[in-house]
């Protein structure tokens, strides 16, 4: 074989192992270039779509922590404007219980009267001006997901879709009608409002019967509805205050489960930098050895010539 010079197996040889060092150390390279161990679907096939769904996991769970984030926004909204209407109504609570004292006169129970009714505009004003993304709040038409008479918003808070465990329902007007009419206590049907609806005579602008403040006893009806419209706001504040503790368990809930998910992705598909540093130094190395081997084998044959002199 030595003598043989057509095919220089040794050289072939040392071409081969050249060939098969700068493919690795490429693939090497690219590790450390990118930070992925897999690069291509070549690099570990099944490792490949693991990651994949591991990925979409930790997107769609990042996704629902910004839900969670625009939902608290929207229901602080909510809470605001409510607690202004709890601080009307009890503003005008103080008012129908001044009116309710016979000490005062008719010009003096007509100035309560006009402050009531401003008052009670302003609740109005409260429940038109609670929007979200051009949503109201309050009523029944706010939400893609609203009923006649009812309020829903349904929260994605989570990153599958599962109705039960990734969805919130944000159901506002549960608790009932907010009225001061006679009889009807809680949220009204269609919006949290004061003022005047279908004939009947609530507590708004020329609505405003002169009866209801117009002696002690009506201004002590009028004190019952007051005091029940605070009670069902108040029974409102406390609902949001519930969602807005779920939420926020949620959102703990789900950081730690992005956070896994990640960490398991990461394990897959991320190099391992000081790993790959070695690899690529010893690789670099045994690029400069079969280099150098392969121009020793390619010089052998040259040692025939003797034969010729």
């Amino acid at each position: 074989m030595g003598t043989r010079i057509n095919t220089n197996i040794n050289a072939l040889n040392a071409l081969k192992s050249l060939d098969d060092i700068q493919g690795r150390l490429s693939i090497s390279q690219l590790r450390l270039a990118t930070g992925k161990r897999i690069n291509t679907t070549g690099d570990d096939a099944a490792g490949y779509t693991i990651a994949k769904k591991f990925n979409a996991r930790a997107e769609g769970l990042g996704q629902a922590l910004s839900n969670i984030g625009s939902a608290k926004n929207l229901v602080s909204v909510a809470e605001g404007h409510m607690n202004n209407i709890v601080d009307i109504l009890t503003q005008m609570k103080t008012k129908a219980t001044q009116a309710a004292d016979d000490s005062l006169g008719t010009s003096e129970r007509t100035a309560i009267k006009a402050e009531l009714t401003a008052l009670a505009t302003q609740v109005n004003l409260e429940v038109t001006q609670a929007t979200w993304n051009s949503k109201s709040i309050f009523s029944g038409t706010g939400s893609s997901n609203a009923t006649a008479g009812n309020v829903l918003f349904k929260f994605q808070i989570g990153g599958g879709n599962s109705s039960t465990n990734d969805i919130l329902q944000f159901n506002l007007l549960k608790t009932g009608n907010v009225s001061l009419e006679s009889g009807n206590t809680g949220f009204k049907t269609t919006q949290l409002r004061l003022d005047a609806s279908s004939g009947a005579t609530r507590l708004s602008g020329n609505t405003l019967a002169g009866s209801l403040v117009g002696s002690s006893a009506s201004a002590q009806v009028l004190m019952g509805r007051i005091d029940n419209a605070i009670s069902d706001m108040s029974e409102a504040l406390s609902y949001i205050g519930s969602v807005v503790n779920r939420l926020s368990y949620q959102e703990t809930s789900l950081t730690v489960a992005k956070t896994n998910t990640e960490a398991a992705r990461s394990r897959i598909e991320d190099a391992d930098m000081a790993y790959e540093q070695l690899t690529a130094t010893k690789l670099q190395i045994l690029q400069q050895t079969a280099s150098s081997m392969l121009a020793q084998a390619n010089s052998g044959p040259q040692s025939i010539l003797s034969l010729f002199r």
